[in-house]
């Protein structure tokens, strides 16, 4: 299905922001240079917008249209279901140490469709609260057949573009279905060094995997938030 216009507005932008031809705090062409460029009306300019500041990518600022956000944001494990955005669902984070290929633990191995044995590329990580202090442990996995189409995901700074976008955009294919798996455990010493914890400690674990159309995983991200923080609101349609 062929994208609408403000959908291809805000690939366009988001493909520019990615190049590095506008970045963090640059100000984004004006509402009238889209609406002559693209021929289209302001409204559709507009929803192109926001759709970038869902996404945590840009921000208005008042009297002087949008800019690249300076701090990209990201999310927790789970909860990626359609509708929901970074902005929404993200917050500050810190990212832990350099990707690199190793073999991943076997729970993992089992949601990726991986054999034993077989390498995927580990992302890692820390997100935070407001005030600074650890909130999640989220570590990414990558099969090795996205990982070699998708070269940003080995470098150790942000994909300002956010992760799904730029996979999508090199692969051709975005996720389409995705199974999160939640459980409660003691957490290890790592985990409890990186939260904060003394142990024993209480964690929430959530596996979270995307699938592409043809069904293959495109990512793992395994979860692990202090029980105490850890929280589930579901609204949904009853009768």
């Amino acid at each position: 299905m062929p994208l609408l216009k403000y959908e291809q507005i805000a690939d366009s932008l988001r493909a520019r922001i990615a190049d590095g031809e506008f970045g963090p705090g640059d100000h984004l062409p004006s509402g009238r240079d889209l609406c002559e460029q693209w021929s289209v009306s302001r409204a559709t300019v507009i929803k192109a917008m926001d759709v970038l500041r869902n996404g945590g990518l840009v921000v208005a600022r008042q009297g002087s249209g949008f800019t690249v956000a300076e701090g990209p944001v990201a999310r927790p494990a789970g909860r990626r279901g359609v509708g929901t955005s970074r902005l929404e669902k993200g917050g500050p984070f810190r990212r832990l140490g350099t990707p690199r290929r190793e073999r991943p633990p076997r729970h993992v191995v089992g949601a990726l469709g991986l054999v034993e044995g077989q390498a995927a590329l580990r992302r890692a990580r820390l997100m935070l609260l407001a005030d600074g202090a650890p909130y999640s442990l989220v570590t990414a996995w990558f099969p090795e057949a996205v990982a070699d189409r998708c070269p940003k995901l080995a470098q150790s700074g942000p994909i300002i573009e956010g992760t799904t976008h730029y996979i999508t955009r090199m692969l051709g294919r975005s996720p389409v279905e995705g199974k999160d798996v939640a459980s409660v455990r003691t957490a290890d010493a790592e985990e409890a060094e990186l939260l904060g914890l003394s142990l024993p400690a209480t964690v929430v674990a959530v596996l979270h995997v995307a699938y592409g159309r043809e069904g293959a995983a495109l990512v793992c991200e395994d979860g692990v938030t202090p029980a105490h923080l850890w929280e589930q609101v579901d609204i949904y349609p009853m009768g």
